[in-house]
């Protein structure tokens, strides 16, 4: 389903650097010696840079799959150094895909925390897929191809209308 979104944006214009935590090696968050690990970098600035993130995340008990909270965690540390979160005014889409029809809000506790923390703007169209919406798994139903387009349409116009905002965001309550 990722690489579906991809080729949706692509098809649309936009530039994707398509990430997958898979492939990266990600040092353990210690605000500290990880931010000189290889991947930091990388991974701070391609959110950093973005107009807007797509999380294509796996739900796992309720709830979005640790690397995408390890990325998160490691990106969006402020402290020492002079850091600032690469997450602060992110349009920040989500691309679920769960095991039970049931856990479709799951992502919604991180989604939350992104706004309020880091005052991420959340595309309100999600995509949550389970087994139930491929077709021999490999095939997107008619039904779950039309949501991820309606939810790549929706973050294409929320990123363009965004872009040129005037504000700008740090921690703040």
């Amino acid at each position: 389903m990722a690489r579906k979104a991809e080729s949706l944006l692509r098809e649309r214009g936009a530039e994707v650097e398509f990430i997958d935590l898979q492939d990266i090696e990600m040092p353990v968050f210690d605000n500290s010696s990880c931010y000189e690990h290889p991947s930091y970098d990388r991974l701070y600035r391609a959110i950093r840079d973005a107009d807007g993130v797509l999380l294509a995340v796996p739900i796992y008990n309720w709830s979005v799959g640790s690397a995408a909270k390890s990325l998160i965690e490691l990106t969006g540390a402020t402290g020492a150094g002079g850091r600032k979160s690469a997450w602060f005014d992110q349009i920040v889409t989500f691309v679920c895909s769960g095991g039970l029809p049931h856990s479709y809000m799951a992502y919604g506790s991180l989604a939350m925390s992104l706004m309020l923390d880091f005052k991420c703007v959340i595309n309100p169209y999600v995509v949550y897929a389970t087994e139930r919406d491929w077709i021999d798994d490999a095939v997107l139903s008619d039904t779950l191809a039309a949501r991820l387009c309606k939810t790549i349409e929706v973050k294409l116009e929320l990123s363009s209308s965004l872009r040129s905002r005037a504000y700008t965001s740090d921690w703040e309550i």
